[in-house]
C-alpha cells in the first residue's frame, strides 16, 4: 500500500520532480558537447573515427570490413601496459616514422655473413713467422713479400710508370695471405655461426706446402693437413652442413693438393684427398678438374685503396700509344714436349719490330721486376699467354692490368678457369688461337693479329680496360665505394655456390652429388669452337 507520506510530499511539490529533471538534462547535454568538442584528452580520437565512419557509410553503399576495427577497437595485449591513444604533434609523429623505418630496415648482411675460424696458430701464423724457412724454388727469401698485408714491399716509380703508390712487389704465392687480411675487413663477419652463410678456414695451405715440397716424405708433407681436417669435424660449425658451408683460399694451382698415391717420388700434398676435405670448396690461383676446386686471380702489383686511383689507371692505359703488335714474356719450356713456347719465341723473334719478347728465363731478373712486365706490356697491342708449367700463369691478369689484349692457345688457361671474373663470352675481351698439339701448328702470328679490324681491337681493349677492377685485389686498409675488386667478387660466388647446396638439401636432394665430382672434359677444346 503506497505511503500516504511520501505520496503527500511528492504531490504538494511538483517543482521538486521538475528540478531533479532538469539537472538530469544539463548533465546529459554537457556529457555530449564535452565528446564532440574533444576537452577530455584521449575522447577525440575515439568519437572523430566514429563520425568518419558514420559519415563513410552515408557516402558509399558498400562497407569495407576493415572501417570497423579502426583505433576505437584496439586493447592492450596480455600483461603488456595500457596503450595510450593520445593525440600528438608533427614533430613525435616524424620520429616515430623514422624510428619504424630503422627497425623494419632489411639487414644488408642477410645472406652474405660469414664465420671465421681462430685456427691454432700452426696453421697459419706460425708459417708467416717462420717464413725464412719457405722457398720459392729459388735461393730468395720469403719474408719481405709478406710486408703490407701480404702485398711486398712498395715498388719505386723512377720512370714514372706508375700514377700512385699503391704498387707493391707481390709474390703470387701469398694469395692465401691478402685473402686472410682482406676476409678480417669484411663488412660481414659475424661471431655467431649460426647467422653465417659460409665458414672461413684461413689454413695457408700453400706456405705449409713450400716448407715440405723438397726432402721430405709424405707423412711430413700431409702432416698439417690431416691436423686440420681433423680439428675441423670437431667443431658445431661442420656438422651443421658437414663442411659444405666451408671455404679455404690458397696461393698455389689446386693440382699441388691432389697427389694420387702415396709413392714418396709423388708430388705434393693429398689435402684434396682427405674425404673430409672433400665436402669443402677450395679457392686458388688454378683449379683442378674437380668441381669443388675453383679458380680465382693470381694477385697483381697493383692494390690500390680507393676509386679515384683504378680510374686514373684506366685512363692512363687507354690513351697508351703501343707500338708493338704482340708481345710475351716468358721462357721456353723444352722439357714440355708438346710446349708451344719455343714457336712462340722463335716467331716473335722472326717478326723484328711487330713483337717484343722480355725473356723470362731462368737465371735471368727481367721479369722480377714489375716495371720491365708492365712497360713491355702497355706497349703492346696484343699479349701471347701459352700455357706454362700449369695451364695458367700470372701474366694474364698482368696483360690485363696493361690493358693488352691477352691470346690464348688453350682454353685451360682461363676460360675454363675464372668464370666469376672473366667475362663467360670470351670473344669480348681475348683472342682465341686454339692448339691442341705442337704438330698442329700452322699460324702465323703476325698476319693472323694484323688481320684482325681496328673496330675490333678497340672493342678488345676498352672491354680489358673495363674488366681491370674485378682481377685487382684492392688494400684492405681502406675501402673501395663503388667498385667491386677480385676478393668482393670471389665471396659473392662462393657464397652463391654454398647456397645452391642448401636449396638441394630444402628440396630433399642429396647435396654431395655433384659437388666434388671430377670433370673429365673441363679443360677440353671442343666447347670453345675454333678461335679468333
Amino acid at each position: 500500500m503506497e505511503n500516504p507520506n511520501i505520496a503527500k510530499c511528492c504531490y504538494n511539490q511538483p517543482w521538486f520532480v521538475l528540478l531533479v529533471f532538469s539537472v538530469f538534462c544539463i548533465q546529459f547535454l554537457r556529457f555530449d558537447y564535452l565528446a564532440l568538442t574533444g576537452r577530455k584528452s584521449g575522447v577525440t580520437v575515439l568519437d572523430n573515427n566514429h563520425a568518419n565512419a558514420i559519415i563513410s557509410s552515408q557516402s558509399s553503399q558498400s562497407h569495407d570490413i576493415s572501417s570497423e576495427f579502426s583505433n576505437d577497437t584496439i586493447s592492450p595485449l596480455p600483461h603488456s601496459p595500457p596503450i595510450n591513444i593520445n593525440v600528438v604533434n608533427e614533430t613525435d609523429k616524424a620520429v616515430t616514422e623514422k624510428e619504424l623505418e630503422v627497425e623494419t630496415e632489411v639487414d644488408s648482411c642477410l645472406g652474405r655473413y660469414i664465420f671465421v675460424h681462430d685456427l691454432p696458430s700452426r696453421f697459419n701464423k706460425d708459417l708467416i713467422e717462420n717464413c725464412g724457412l719457405i722457398t720459392r724454388g729459388t735461393d730468395k727469401n720469403m719474408c719481405p713479400y709478406l710486408e703490407n698485408l701480404g702485398f711486398g714491399p712498395q715498388i719505386e716509380n723512377p720512370e714514372n710508370v706508375w700514377l700512385n703508390s699503391s704498387w707493391f712487389l707481390t709474390n703470387q704465392f701469398l694469395l692465401e695471405v691478402i685473402f686472410h687480411n682482406k676476409m678480417k675487413k669484411y663488412e660481414c663477419l659475424t661471431n655467431d655461426s649460426s647467422m653465417a652463410s659460409a665458414v672461413f678456414v684461413p689454413f695457408y695451405a700453400g706456405l705449409d706446402m713450400s716448407m715440405y715440397l723438397w726432402g721430405f716424405n709424405i707423412s711430413v708433407r700431409d702432416s698439417a693437413s690431416i691436423s686440420l681436417v681433423k680439428w675441423l669435424v670437431e667443431k658445431p660449425e661442420w656438422k651443421r652442413m658437414l663442411g659444405r658451408d666451408h671455404f679455404l683460399v690458397t696461393g698455389r694451382i689446386a693440382w699441388d693438393f691432389r697427389r694420387q698415391t702415396d709413392n714418396e717420388s709423388d708430388w705434393g700434398s693429398k689435402l684434396r684427398f682427405l674425404p673430409e676435405s672433400k665436402n669443402m670448396s677450395m679457392l686458388s690461383i688454378e683449379s683442378s678438374s674437380w668441381n669443388n676446386d675453383l679458380a680465382i686471380p693470381y694477385p697483381t702489383c697493383f692494390h690500390p685503396s680507393k676509386d679515384g686511383e683504378i680510374f686514373q689507371w684506366q685512363d692512363q692505359v687507354r690513351r697508351q700509344k703501343r707500338r708493338y703488335l704482340f708481345s710475351f714474356a716468358g721462357a721456353p719450356r723444352p722439357e714440355y714436349q708438346n710446349s708451344i713456347r719455343g714457336k712462340i719465341i722463335d716467331q716473335c723473334l722472326a717478326s723484328r719490330n711487330q713483337c717484343k719478347l722480355l725473356d723470362c728465363n731462368y737465371g735471368a731478373t727481367n721479369c722480377d721486376n714489375p716495371v720491365n712486365v708492365m712497360r713491355v706490356f702497355q706497349s703492346s697491342i696484343f699479349c701471347l699467354q701459352p700455357p706454362g708449367d700449369s695451364y695458367t700463369r700470372r701474366s694474364i691478369f698482368d696483360s690485363i692490368l696493361a690493358g693488352c689484349i691477352p691470346v690464348f692457345f688453350h682454353p685451360g688457361t682461363a676460360y675454363a678457369q675464372y668464370t666469376w671474373h672473366l667475362p663467360k663470352n670470351y670473344s669480348k675481351y681475348s683472342i682465341y688461337i686454339p692448339v691442341k698439339d705442337i704438330s698442329e701448328w700452322k699460324i702465323n702470328l703476325n698476319e693472323t693479329l694484323l688481320g684482325i679490324s681496328e673496330d675490333r681491337v678497340s672493342a678488345l681493349r676498352e672491354e680489358v680496360i673495363r674488366l681491370i677492377p674485378r682481377v685487382v685485389y684492392a688494400d684492405p686498409r681502406s675501402r673501395l665505394e663503388t667498385l667491386e675488386d677480385a676478393f668482393d667478387i670471389a665471396i659473392k660466388g662462393i657464397l652463391k655456390r654454398i647456397e645452391s647446396v642448401r636449396i638441394m638439401t630444402r628440396e630433399g636432394k642429396d647435396p654431395s652429388v655433384g659437388f666434388a665430382d671430377g670433370d673429365d672434359y673441363k679443360y677440353t677444346f671442343s666447347p670453345y669452337g675454333g678461335g679468333i
